[in-house]
């Protein structure tokens, strides 16, 4: 799942990453109420935590404006130290999902984000597409350009996990913990793997849709720039 953090105070965001990307989360930041629109305008993220003071714009404006003016539905949980009620329902009366109050736990973050996750992937379809690469996750059924490719259950997985992030990075130690957990069988099983849903994926294309980004990971997009 990818999240997108939108906080100013550099203290809770570095504890608000480190303790997500633990989870397993992969997690873009911003700092400020511009930065962090124009990245949840033009990104796709299964969340976003969005702290209310930021500087530029506050965060009621960063959501008002992605509901009305972008037309983006990504749940959002407020951030604020704030706790009257009056603030409470503006977030809300914006287009928040959920509202937390300054300090909290980092569990309790985790918890909420879970639970609204849950609820949008009940209603998130269940047909996924790069470009021309279509994967339906009911059926296991994957195509390019309406042609059936052939894979084995690992590589179900790896397109799975890859498309779902597409076109975000995904971490080597993201990928082997999604496949086999504590038990990687060993240093080129990933490598193994990658070359052969490559095979599938691109070879018998003109252009390729899986990119490694070296030293990093991989990502799966309609262009070759790593990021």
């Amino acid at each position: 799942m990818r999240i997108l953090v939108i906080e100013d105070n550099r203290d809770i965001l570095a504890n608000v990453l480190d303790y997500l990307e633990l989870k397993g989360y992969v997690v873009d930041c911003a700092q400020d109420g511009l930065g962090g629109l124009h990245l949840a305008a033009t990104q796709d993220y299964d969340l976003i935590v969005l702290d209310v003071m930021l500087p530029g714009i506050d965060g009621y404006q960063v959501c008002k404006r992605l509901r009305e003016d972008a037309g983006r539905d990504t749940p959002i949980i407020m951030l604020t130290a704030r706790d009257a009620l009056a603030d409470r329902l503006q977030g809300l009366g914006v287009g928040a999902d959920d509202y937390l109050v300054k300090p909290f736990a980092l569990s309790e973050l985790v918890a909420r984000i879970e639970a609204i996750l849950r609820r949008s992937q009940g209603a998130r379809k269940r047909q996924l597409q790069v470009g021309d690469l279509h994967y339906d996750l009911d059926t296991l059924q994957a195509s390019r350009a309406g042609q059936p490719l052939r894979l084995n259950p690992i590589g179900h997985k790896l397109l799975a996990l890859l498309m779902q992030k597409s076109p975000a990075v995904v971490r080597r130690e993201q990928l082997e913990e999604a496949l086999w957990g504590d038990h990687v069988p060993d240093s080129d099983a990933l490598r193994s793997h990658i070359h052969q849903l490559r095979q599938a994926l691109d070879k018998p294309f003109d252009r390729p849709l899986l990119h490694t980004v070296h030293g990093v990971g991989f990502r799966l997009a309609e262009d070759g720039d790593a990021r």
